[in-house]
């Protein structure tokens, strides 16, 4: 037969169904990366506090290489501490200090501490102290008190005084030493405001050839990764310490400053004599930290004790910074590479970073380009769920976040700060939520199958249906299917005698235990037909060897009703099973509003019109040839019938046992001794019917089937045939009769 498709109410609906879910899915899956990426624009702070750490990680696994640029830290290490004394030492050692880095030809010398109150340790403190205590004390008109002497070395060399921003205090910032120019918008509004200072004494201020500000501000969680190269004080613009230093070292007039135009108030870069720092739009330049592990770093009292010829190597034509590593005296800092790092070495790295060009920066187009990127990688997610599922949604975001990785690793390499987590997380986001709906909907798909396959499937059916509901084609397909039609012998007399309770009871003590074997056998319920049950194997389904589990199904049912008649009370039943194979159209057949999975075709009505024989040869069962060819069962051939609606003979068996006693002798004798009457009937040899019929008594043959042999055997040797004898039954007909093969 033709294989062909009927377009059942049901199809429409399964694939609606399926098409409504994939849709539901991209479309959630579109609003979970929607939501992702509207959040991280609407709460920039909780999206730029993760973005630093995957920043700091790229640090970590990628450190800045040192360029080596000319810069030296002069310690005040523990061990000058314990030389020289705790801090803060006399001015006049500061001098000594300052007057030999300036011998040596320091290009600049920047302080990170500051002098704001006057030195406590000298001559004039000291005799104050003495006065005060009753003493008479006068102290020479050429002795320098200790911040002059600072002052005056301070004057001598190319320094840089530091001072500390804090938003809390009463003294203001002090003007530059550095001017001012910039290309752009004022660069005042770019900046954040820090409206107090701690500053040096006026004296040293003045002294100084530079001044910077050296406070670090540390982010959130404490770590140092961008440090303001400009400040700004009310009014006043301040250059922070390295900026100064490397103005100072070149000789430099001017700071630039180019902000952007047009747009919001944004400081995009510094330029400090011959070198440009890009910044980000408040002016704070993104540290990229290498340790500076070949940098020199010489003690302070290295400096106070020794000749020049033992450091001046590390101090001639380099920008020297002095900072201390002293713990006791808390300016160490914690950076994405290291805790405890000395604050002074920070300052260190943004001047070798400037010097190197080796600098990082977030421009002002990454924003954008990440949210496109986001939007691209939304949008593929969502529709690689739709068309490809779940596995294929999570294979694009893998591969999305590969390159939303890969691109801003890469990026880092040229000095360009890209978030790949801001991507990340909205394709995560998308396909977490087309996932859950997705789930969703599938989860409520195979309730709906159970539900609907619950009450007439097998339950490792329904389950198998349940996990794999692509598995149910309901599109009227044509398959292969063993079809079972048993139908309760009598029952109208039997219902006669009833009342509705003892009716319902007697049918459901019948129903349940010819339902339970069939399940166990694996066979789908078609329908209850009062009294009758249809079913059949092999959809929606593949069952392998249907007919052989039809038959043995048959078999146990057999057993299970006579289980029945020696337990229950009332009546013994009967049943009749008919049994037959074929290509029917099996799916969801009704209309719009109802519709249950069923079976039609050709084949379905023999099995019906075989179940309706077994009354008329007297046996429990009957099976078409086309079931029996499945073999490996006690099957005994007993016609070949026309039934009513078909043109070509049916062949019917009955099932009789399994297939142990297929191979026995007893068994064997009766199918031989059938055989040879059938064939003996069909020649229209009326001795060797009788001969054979002869042979079938105590071979087991079923009462029925030798009774109605014996007529036929009769009626055959009254009735000689003639040409286009068959022996074929037709079974419309109410009394034994051959048709003509024509």
């Amino acid at each position: 037969m033709t294989a062909w498709h009927a377009r059942a109410p049901g199809v429409t609906l399964r694939q609606q169904g399926r098409r409504r879910a994939a849709r539901l899915a991209r479309l959630a899956a579109l609003a979970g990366g929607g939501a992702a990426i509207g959040l991280a624009l609407l709460l920039p702070g909780t999206a730029e506090r993760l973005h630093v750490l995957v920043v700091d990680a790229f640090q970590r696994a990628a450190p800045r290489v040192a360029a080596g640029a000319p810069v030296t830290v002069v310690d005040i290490d523990e061990g000058s501490l314990t030389r020289f004394g705790q801090w803060p030492w006399p001015r006049a050692t500061i001098a000594r200090m300052t007057d030999a880095l300036t011998d040596a030809g320091a290009a600049a010398i920047a302080f990170d501490v500051v002098f704001a109150e006057p030195d406590r340790l000298s001559p004039e403190a000291a005799a104050d102290l003495l006065r005060a205590a009753g003493a008479d004390v006068t102290l020479p008109d050429a002795l320098p008190g200790g911040d002059a002497a600072l002052a005056q070395a301070f004057a001598r060399g190319p320094v840089v005084a530091g001072l500390i921003l804090t938003p809390d205090g009463a003294r203001t910032a002090p003007g530059p030493k550095a001017g001012f120019a910039t290309i752009g918008p004022d660069a005042r509004d770019a900046l954040p405001d820090i409206p107090a200072a701690v500053p040096n004494l006026p004296i040293l201020r003045e002294a100084a050839a530079g001044l910077g500000a050296f406070s670090l501000i540390p982010e959130a969680d404490g770590v140092v990764r961008r440090v303001p190269l400009v400040y700004r004080s009310g009014d006043a613009l301040l250059p922070g310490l390295a900026v100064e230093a490397l103005r100072v070292a070149q000789g430099a007039g001017a700071v630039t400053l180019r902000t952007a135009d047009p747009g919001p108030p944004a400081l995009e870069a510094v330029r400090v004599g011959a070198f440009t720092a890009p910044t980000g739009a408040r002016g704070r330049f993104w540290v990229h930290h290498s340790g500076l592990p070949d940098m020199a770093r010489v003690p302070a009292a290295t400096i106070l004790d020794r000749p020049p010829g033992d450091w001046s190597g590390a101090v001639a034509g380099h920008i020297v910074l002095i900072g201390t590593s002293a713990a006791g005296l808390r300016d160490l800092v914690v950076t994405p590479l290291a805790r405890g790092v000395p604050g002074v070495e920070v300052h260190a790295e943004i001047i070798d970073q400037i010097l190197s060009g080796a600098t990082l920066a977030r421009p002002d187009w990454a924003r954008g380009a990440e949210v496109v990127l986001a939007a691209l990688l939304v949008l593929g997610a969502g529709t690689a769920l739709r068309y490809v599922g779940v596995l294929g949604g999570a294979a694009w975001t893998v591969g999305g976040i590969a390159i939303a990785v890969g691109t801003a690793w890469w990026a880092f390499g040229r000095g360009v700060v890209l978030d790949p987590l801001f991507p990340s997380v909205a394709v995560s986001a998308a396909l977490t939520a087309g996932t859950v709906v997705l789930l969703l909907l599938t989860e409520r798909e195979r309730r709906g199958v159970r539900r609907a396959f619950g009450l007439y499937l097998a339950p490792a059916l329904v389950e198998r249906l349940a996990e794999d509901p692509a598995a149910l084609r309901l599109d009227g397909t044509a398959r292969e299917i063993t079809i079972l039609f048993c139908d309760l012998r009598g029952f109208s007399a039997l219902s006669e005698g009833m009342d509705p309770t003892e009716l319902t009871a007697t049918l459901n003590g019948f129903l349940t235990p010819m339902t339970e074997v069939l399940l166990d056998h694996g066979a789908t319920i078609d329908k209850y037909m009062g009294d009758a049950i249809m079913a059949f194997w092999n959809a929606p389904l593949p069952v392998p060897d249907h007919p052989r589990r039809a038959m043995q199904a048959t078999l146990a049912m057999g057993e299970a009703l006579r289980a029945r008649n020696r337990d229950a009370d009332g009546p013994p039943l009967s049943i009749g099973i008919g049994l037959n194979t074929g290509t029917c159209c099996v799916g969801n057949l009704g209309s719009t509003q109802r519709f249950a999975y069923s079976a039609i075709g050709d084949a379905v009505n023999v099995a019906s019109r075989v179940e309706g024989l077994t009354r008329f040869y007297g046996v429990g069962n009957l099976a078409t040839a086309e079931t029996v060819a499945a073999g490996g069962m006690a099957t005994l051939e007993l016609d070949l019938v026309r039934v009513k609606g078909r043109t070509g003979p049916v062949g019917v068996h009955t099932v009789l046992g399994d297939a142990a006693m297929a191979t026995t002798p007893d068994f064997d004798v009766l199918r031989t001794s059938q055989a040879a009457w059938l064939d003996a009937w069909r020649a229209g040899d009326a001795d060797a019917a009788r001969a054979a019929l002869a042979a079938l008594d105590g071979t087991g043959l079923p009462p029925g089937v030798l009774s109605l042999q014996r007529e036929r055997t009769a009626w055959l040797a009254g009735n000689p045939p003639g040409a286009g004898w068959d022996g074929i039954y037709v079974a419309d007909s109410k009394a034994p009769s051959a048709s003509s093969s024509t």
